[in-house]
């Protein structure tokens, strides 16, 4: 199973993260994230690293891809799937798509549109496959990600796509049984973040240190 911390940005954390066997590291540059990367921290991880992007001009994609060594692309936002292979041509990374899932069990966010509570359609088959690699499946936030809130992962029994796809959206240290119990064929991996923070940027490495260790016990059978 695929490990992704996301939200990375300072160097000592990084290291401590990074000796817990990590899969994959996200640096988010989206700049009205609260964990939002200006520039390359002073260490970066040997792990595949992921830069995190909403609906970002492609130059500014590519400035980000070459500076922090990017190996995937991971957009976050209303991006289309030429516009996914773009970025693949021309950064030479892979592409993970980000779909936001919205469903009735969504607790509403302070400020949030009541609206996000209704039921909104999976991709039952996505038409990513010549652009992107992976799909992550996210809880639709005001946020664009790092709220903390589930969704229903029962809808993802719905996903009949080709594509991999990373499961996300308030996963925390509590939820080791529910991931024991969760299966789908096309489930390659997790992506974690705000659930195991200290404060917005910095992970703690004890929390993280515990889920991995109960995460990598259990036996999948993706």
């Amino acid at each position: 199973m695929i490990i992704k911390v996301c939200g990375m940005r300072d160097a000592e954390n990084i290291r401590e993260v990074e000796r817990l066997g990590i899969d994959m590291m996200g640096f988010i540059c989206w700049p009205r994230s609260p964990r939002y990367v200006a520039e390359p921290p002073a260490y970066l991880p040997n792990c595949p690293r992921v830069g995190v992007f909403v609906d970002a001009p492609i130059d500014f994609i590519m400035q980000r891809a070459k500076a922090f060594g990017f190996s995937h692309i991971q957009l976050h936002g209303s991006e289309t799937a030429a516009f996914c292979h773009e970025v693949r041509e021309r950064t030479g990374c892979k592409v993970i798509k980000a779909k936001s899932i919205q469903t009735p069990s969504n607790s509403p966010l302070k400020g949030e549109d009541k609206s996000l509570g209704k039921e909104s359609s999976l991709p039952l088959r996505e038409g990513w496959g010549g652009s992107a690699s992976l799909l992550l499946f996210d809880t639709q936030c005001p946020t664009a990600g790092g709220s903390g809130r589930k969704f229903s992962w029962d809808v993802l029994q719905g996903y009949r796509g080709e594509l991999p796809f990373l499961l996300s959206g308030g996963i925390g240290p509590e939820d080791v049984g529910l991931l024991r119990q969760f299966r789908h064929p096309k489930w390659l991996g997790i992506d974690i973040n705000s659930r195991f923070e200290v404060e917005p940027g910095i992970k703690d490495v004890a929390a993280i240190s515990s889920f991995v260790a109960s995460i990598r016990g259990c036996n999948y059978e993706l």
